[in-house]
């Protein structure tokens, strides 16, 4: 990959957004780790990753952070501000800002509970969905339709963990993939950046879609 940096991650600070900066240096790709706030997060750089200030609500700020990239992850989470605002604004961002930059992979992480029990039907439109986080699943849904309404140029896809995302398992480097159907039970968040940063580009890239993930 190239041109510049090979690739952007948005929500570089989170754990699985250090888990993809890993993953994607231990292939020898160089990274640029975006987040809110550097000072908070100066661990990150180093070798090959680039640390840059970013608010991903912002069109022009994603575009300016984007620009000379071969391709973008988006693993973005904050508690401060409502999942119905903020996983919307972060999406139009995304879509605008990227579009200016002239990036054209996005390969953005889902959460478990927007795939699909029956056809049409999501894990959180199930009557008996706890309440408190029905919320956050449709602020990710609400992004995920505003993918699916993206300019056809923007060549996206939502990788999708189940609900067990086990950050202290080692990776085992395998998994299997799926469509928008719920796959498994759990994954080990190495393996959700090995799976993550497979469909930055080749054989194993999905389109436009929304694909799970699982062990």
């Amino acid at each position: 990959m190239n041109p510049t940096t090979d690739v952007i991650v948005f929500g570089a600070g989170g754990q699985v957004g250090r888990a993809v900066v890993a993953e994607a240096r231990r292939r020898g790709l160089t990274v640029t780790a975006a987040v809110r706030t550097p000072e908070r997060h100066a661990d990150l750089a180093g070798p090959g990753i680039a640390l840059v200030p970013c608010d991903v609500t912002d069109p022009a700020a994603v575009a300016g952070a984007a620009r000379g990239h071969a391709a973008a992850v988006s693993a973005v989470y904050t508690p401060d501000v409502p999942s119905g605002d903020f996983y919307p604004a972060a999406a139009r961002a995304l879509v605008t800002g990227l579009g200016a930059a002239g990036v054209r992979r996005l390969v953005h992480v889902g959460v478990a509970t927007t795939l699909e029990t029956a056809p049409g039907v999501a894990v959180h439109d199930d009557p008996a969905f706890p309440e408190a986080y029905r919320a956050f699943s449709l602020g990710h849904a609400a992004a995920l339709d505003l993918l699916r309404d993206s300019p056809a140029d923007l060549d996206w896809v939502v990788v999708t963990p189940p609900l067990d995302l086990d950050r202290a398992a080692p990776g085992t480097g395998r998994y299997r993939t799926g469509g928008p159907q719920v796959l498994g039970e759990r994954i080990a968040q190495a393996d959700l950046a090995t799976a993550v940063t497979d469909q930055l580009a080749g054989p194993a890239a999905r389109h436009r879609e929304q694909i799970a993930v699982a062990e």
